[in-house]
């Protein structure tokens, strides 16, 4: 594996996973002026928007609780305007999830390292937040 910071790494373990569930990867690192959407993926009549995160042991808390309040409602409107650009979307069932890798060892976070033997415990939670027009404040 070629080496990559631990957050390219977790994106391209994500997308592996989401192929191996049959999802169809539309965009990566898809960018508004709000923010960040890691992944954007369907699957049949679902759109999904997908944020990926990588924790480390010495950080507290696992991966999927750092997508807090303020994280969801960019992600949101990220989605938001992804919907304005591709109205061909506009009649999926929109979902947001998370998919987080803990991983068992230290490691640098920014440093490329070949990370292709790092162990790791990995969860999905799907419909992690939702779309709702009192988080988001428009």
């Amino acid at each position: 594996m070629a080496k990559n910071t631990l957050g390219q790494w977790a994106e391209q373990e994500a997308v592996k996973l989401l192929i191996i569930h049959k999802y169809k990867i539309l965009n990566l690192n898809y960018y508004s002026r709000f923010g960040e959407v890691d992944i954007i993926a369907c699957l049949e009549n679902q759109l999904v928007f997908i944020e990926v995160k990588a924790r480390t042991p010495t950080q507290m808390g696992r991966a999927f609780e750092v997508v807090n309040l303020t994280k969801q409602k960019k992600l949101i409107k990220t989605a938001l305007i992804y919907l304005q650009n591709y109205p061909q979307y506009e009649a999926y069932f929109c979902r947001f999830d998370v998919i987080g890798f803990d991983l068992h060892h230290k490691i640098a976070k920014n440093v490329q390292q070949d990370l292709s033997q790092i162990s790791y415990d990995q969860s999905w939670i799907e419909n992690a937040f939702t779309l709702d027009a009192d988080l988001i404040n428009l």
